[in-house]
């Protein structure tokens, strides 16, 4: 009797199966990521929302909005710095009244007494797609010198152009948060719906922060153009030390919870000596200002940002945007004229 002949597949067969299912999977995994991309950033969005909600109804109770820092002023040394950020101060406002009730105001945001808080996370301060939004920041606390953890945020309040603070007798910046300021939204003469509240920022966003005056960029009614060459108008952001920003949520330093107009969102800067794309701020709140900083609106989203209005809007901002329109979107009062399809 002849042995029947068991029917299989050849080797040749087999590759050809495995090439055509590798380049199935080849051409729906960029599918599958955009929409979790899609996903994360309509988290993002909705983060943003509640954080301009918080704001609103923090207006209503207050009158105006928050501060973004108090700073002491040395000739008066009944008044004391405790440095809590924007974010710190709207927390009742978005069902985090537990957190805000547990904070002691009287002492600053760094001390032993707020460690518990400033250490937990706040889930809806930081954007999904941000691949660091869940890590943690070390540092000593004071007065014990205990080393304790802060969480972090993926956005922040705009702060200004380049001008950020005029110290405690200088002019305002022109946007809608600042130290030691409470604006009314009377104030908001370009309209609530052109003006940027907050956008998207990286956490641990590599940081040139001076402790001297920029050679270049002295004076608040005189900044550079947004189309100018930052290693031009800035050399400094080769020489100033090294640090991150956007690594406490809780601290109202611009740097950890503000962004400014300076630059557009996503502007690449990178830094001559190797370390990466770049942000720049002074810091001279001792010295009585003025400050300035160019702390850009960043995502990992890809080509753009997401931006809070003041009327509660956010909206998806390209990277590509003109560098004229995104700061009269940061002003409050500079009577631009802003179409909706300029974003």
């Amino acid at each position: 009797m002849r042995a029947r002949r068991r029917r299989g597949f050849t080797l040749i067969e087999l590759l050809v199966v495995i090439a055509i299912i590798g380049v199935l999977v080849a051409l729906l995994l960029p599918a599958v990521q955009a929409a979790r991309e899609a996903a994360r950033r309509a988290q993002c969005t909705n983060n943003l929302k509640q954080i301009g909600l918080g704001l609103h109804n923090y207006e209503s109770v207050a009158g105006s909005l928050p501060m973004s820092d108090v700073v002491a002023n040395p000739a008066r040394p009944e008044q004391t710095t405790n440095g809590f950020s924007v974010h710190v101060r709207v927390l009742p406002f978005m069902e985090q009244g537990v957190a805000f009730n547990a904070l002691n105001f009287t002492v600053n945001h760094q001390h032993d007494a707020n460690t518990t808080v400033v250490g937990t996370k706040v889930s809806i301060f930081t954007c999904p797609s941000d691949i660091k939004g869940d890590q943690l920041t070390s540092f000593k606390a004071k007065p014990s010198g205990a080393t304790v953890v802060a969480s972090v945020t993926s956005y922040g309040f705009s702060s200004g152009d380049w001008f950020l603070w005029g110290g405690f007798s200088g002019p305002e910046n022109n946007a809608a948060f600042g130290p030691n300021r409470s604006r009314k939204l009377s104030e908001f003469l370009d309209g609530m719906s052109n003006t940027v509240m907050a956008t998207d920022v990286k956490v641990y966003q590599p940081l040139r922060r001076c402790n001297v005056q920029l050679a270049n960029i002295q004076s608040p009614f005189n900044v550079p153009s947004p189309a100018s060459d930052p290693l031009t108008v800035a050399p400094e952001y080769g020489t100033c030390g090294l640090g991150q920003s956007h690594t406490f949520w809780a601290d109202g330093n611009a740097h950890e919870t503000a962004m400014t107009t300076a630059w557009p969102p996503n502007k690449t800067i990178l830094d001559p000596a190797g370390n990466g794309d770049l942000d720049l701020e002074t810091r001279l709140y001792v010295q009585n200002g003025p400050t300035f900083g160019a702390i850009t609106a960043r995502s990992y989203h890809p080509g753009g940002v997401n931006a809070l209005f003041g009327d509660g809007s956010v909206k998806f901002v390209k990277s590509s945007i003109n560098g004229a329109t995104w700061r009269a979107a940061g002003s409050i009062a500079g009577n631009e004229i802003i179409s909706a399809t300029d974003f």
